[in-house]
């Protein structure tokens, strides 16, 4: 599948002590057939910097086409995100990855 998302940012995930961190990318959508919604990847695993869009490719074969403009949470992704940093299984291991990342360099 191929997603075009409204907004989008990285999280960092730390499954626990002494383990390799991995990269997804959390999603959002404020309107059409996405309205209000959003999504989580599978976890990338290639990455590709195109004009205006970063292109993510995950685990399961989906790619995440996400404008360069539009890094950041937004009301879809606000609340999701603040939920997996709350969540036991991860133990505060979730980070935010900041909008100037090279995301060449992330894996």
């Amino acid at each position: 599948m191929d997603y075009s998302p409204d907004s989008w940012v990285v999280l960092k995930v730390k499954a626990g002590k002494g383990t390799f961190p991995f990269y997804k990318v959390l999603a959002g959508w404020s309107g059409g057939p996405w309205s209000a919604t959003w999504r989580i990847n599978s976890g990338i695993n290639l990455v590709f910097d195109r004009e205006d869009e970063i292109h993510f490719y995950g685990e399961s074969g989906s790619l995440y086409r996400c404008n360069k403009e539009a890094y950041g949470l937004r009301m879809s992704t606000a609340g999701v995100y603040k939920d997996l940093c709350l969540q036991q299984e991860f133990g505060g291991q979730i980070q935010l990855m900041p909008e100037d990342t090279n995301w060449m360099e992330l894996l």
